[in-house]
């Protein structure tokens, strides 16, 4: 038995590697993969692996870490930033689901109620992992579709519980109203103790474990805390999943939470990669063969409805075309969760065997077509929205856009009013130029307008609503929104409409610098390298490189493209010149290049003290240090001044020093 076990171990993660890398090369999502290799080493595939059941056991250890890590990257912090997508769109979104499928399948399908409310259960659900796999890739996650999306995901995966309790009681298994109130509140209870537990008990033995600086005994404790919790639940009545997703949720509140994660998510992503390829064994093609129409219409039905439905509740409140388009496409699948209740539903009789058949193999197309629909749903977007019919469902967006009022000239246009927008705002404001912002997001617009933001309402893609910006008479265009397809967008248009602007771009990856250059932006900040130049500028500085040396270092790896920290290996320079370090002050240093105007003049001369506002310290030269230098001495070229003062007071001498004379 166990070389059986073995042997379709062997099989599935090496069928599974070799079609993942393929993938991988066509930018494909694991999980597609997984849904692949298990079809064609299943039963109703190649038939390397006869039954199913002999990875069953791992499949569903799969699920409970799939639980685990999801309840330990939930944070309520992060719900109440996007209480709106989550508690507004996601409830909307999840109940007008199961209410539409509910009352279609009741009406045109031969079944209960009961079951036609369990159908709504299993379409309602979207896939986290496979959306937010994708979006992270093309680096949208935290554009405003992006955030919709993941809003309603984690509306869906708080769902997953209650929706489990409800199978229960579709089935009859729950004994009516009563006894499923009465399991609620059984729940409610045990959640309540193990969580209050928890909350006293696991911080302190985590604590303690930490301080023994064992990883392993860590990584050991935590899957212990998971699968504990989730047999201590299940023991008590309830699902596995549940326990699981609590522990997570337990842990996610502690300081350990990130150390879990990346400890955890090797063996999550093993097993409930199993988990998928477990699911795709179970992908009839014969069955898809000989209902062929059934399984086309089933497919065409999900997409339908799922993008219909959200497109309404994403348009009714953001009254945007293009972003409840964007939202409603990435949700248009089945969730991975729908196959944990999808086994539940087939065992307690809410699902016959053709119905589970017909599901399975519907939902696995709509998630092997996911990653096709994001890729090029915003050029279909973009083409539809266009049309003539499309144009009248803008109206409403329009009205606000004609709000837009500029009369400025040499302003400022800032493009997203997150961290970077406002905090370039402020620095604005403060030293007087003129500027205004433009936002999709109507909460934040409603919000900032009252308190005297020139902020507008709009779409940056929107030639029109660049014109009334007043673009053609703009100095500077700011780009700070996390959305790559409308960046570029927004490039083109405002070259377009005024080929002098300075164009700034914030991007979240080097890669993309070339091409944002190549359309027209003038200056390509990537957050990732900004970052790194920060860190290396003060570790330089520390060890007392000068800081004109320093700036001219970064404005060359800027001028270059950031070339130097791309490459695998760093060419080699002079080192930094050391230099005395002084505790307890605020301390600076100037190399003396060629051509200098410093070079000759004695220190007497340049009165650094009264003109400057800083005091020698001392003058490096060659490998000497001159403490406390005379005031006659003469600076030469390549000599470092070293230099003590405030903070504005070095601010004050690198101007100086760099002057012309």
């Amino acid at each position: 038995m166990i070389y059986e076990f073995l042997q379709s171990i062997i099989i599935i993660f090496g069928v599974s590697g070799i079609i993942i890398y393929v993938l991988g090369k066509l930018k494909i999502p694991s999980i597609v993969g997984f849904l692949i290799a298990g079809t064609i080493i299943g039963p109703y595939g190649l038939g390397l692996i006869k039954d199913p059941h002999e990875v069953e056991l791992i499949a569903e250890i799969g699920v409970i870490l799939l639980m685990f890590t999801i309840g330990i990257e939930f944070s309520i912090p992060r719900l109440i930033s996007l209480k709106k997508e989550v508690f507004l769109f996601g409830s909307l979104q999840v109940f007008l689901t199961i209410a539409v499928i509910t009352f279609l399948s009741y009406s045109l399908l031969d079944v209960t109620l009961n079951n036609a409310v369990f159908y709504g259960f299993i379409v309602a659900l979207s896939s986290t992992a496979i959306v937010m796999k994708l979006l992270s890739d093309r680096g949208e996650l935290n554009s405003p579709y992006g955030k919709i999306s993941l809003g309603i995901l984690l509306f869906q995966d708080l769902c997953v519980v209650p929706l489990m309790l409800f199978t229960q009681m579709l089935s009859g298994e729950g004994g009516g109203l009563f006894n499923f109130l009465t399991v609620i509140l059984k729940a409610f209870l045990i959640l309540s103790v193990v969580f209050i537990f928890s909350r006293i008990a696991v911080p302190f033995l985590l604590h303690e474990i930490v301080k023994t600086r064992s990883r392993e005994l860590f990584i050991i404790t935590t899957i212990s805390i998971c699968l504990g919790t989730a047999f201590f639940t299940s023991k008590l009545g309830l699902s596995l999943a549940l326990g699981a997703f609590l522990a997570g949720v337990v842990i996610s509140e502690s300081e350990y939470s990130a150390q879990a994660v990346s400890d955890i998510l090797p063996f999550k992503e093993t097993f409930s990669g199993i988990f998928f390829i477990s699911v795709g064994m179970l992908l009839n093609v014969d069955f898809i063969r000989t209902h062929i129409l059934e399984e086309v219409f089933l497919v065409g039905s999900i997409f339908f409805f799922k993008t219909l439905i959200i497109l309404l509740i994403v348009y009714f409140f953001m009254n945007s075309l293009k972003l409840s388009l964007s939202s409603a496409l990435a949700l248009s699948q089945i969730g991975e969760f729908s196959f944990v209740l999808a086994f539940t539903g087939k065992s307690v009789g809410l699902l016959n065997e053709d119905a589970y058949q017909s599901f399975i193999s519907a939902s696995v197309i709509t998630m092997l077509l996911t990653p096709l629909i994001i890729r090029y749903s915003h050029s279909v977007i973009d083409y539809l929205i266009q049309k003539k019919p499309f144009k009248h469902f803008e109206k409403a967006r329009k009205i606000k856009e004609t709000e837009i009022v500029v009369r400025k000239s040499n302003h400022v246009i800032i493009v997203g009013y997150g961290l970077n927008g406002r905090n370039l705002a402020k620095v604005l404001k403060e030293i007087n130029i003129p500027y205004v912002v433009l936002e999709l997001n109507p909460d934040t617009v409603r919000k900032m307008k009252k308190q005297g933001e020139p902020i507008y309402y709009g779409d940056g893609t929107s030639p029109e609503v660049l014109h009334k910006l007043g673009i053609h008479r703009a100095k500077v265009l700011v780009i700070a929104i996390s959305d790559p397809l409308a960046t570029r967008k927004i490039v083109q248009i405002a070259k377009t409409l005024n080929s002098k602007i300075h164009i700034i771009v914030r991007t979240r990856f080097v890669t993309e610098i070339e091409e944002l250059k190549r359309i027209g932006a003038n200056e390509v900040i990537p957050e990732e390298f900004e970052t790194s130049l920060e860190i290396f500028a003060r570790v330089l500085h520390y060890f007392g490189t000068p800081r004109n040396k320093i700036l001219q270092m970064i404005e060359k790896i800027r001028a270059e493209g950031y070339e130097i920290l791309t490459m695998s290996q760093t060419p080699k320079t002079r080192a930094g010149i050391e230099c005395v370090i002084f505790e307890g002050l605020d301390m600076d240093s100037f190399l003396v290049e060629k051509d200098s105007w410093l070079i000759g003049h004695s220190l007497k001369s340049l009165d650094i003290r009264h003109r400057a506002k800083v005091t020698v310290i001392a003058v490096q030269r060659g490998q000497e240090t001159i403490l406390n230098p005379s005031a006659d001495f003469i600076l030469k070229e390549g000599d470092i001044i070293i230099y003590v003062g405030n903070k504005k007071q070095l601010v004050d001498a690198l101007n100086f020093f760099q002057k012309k004379d």
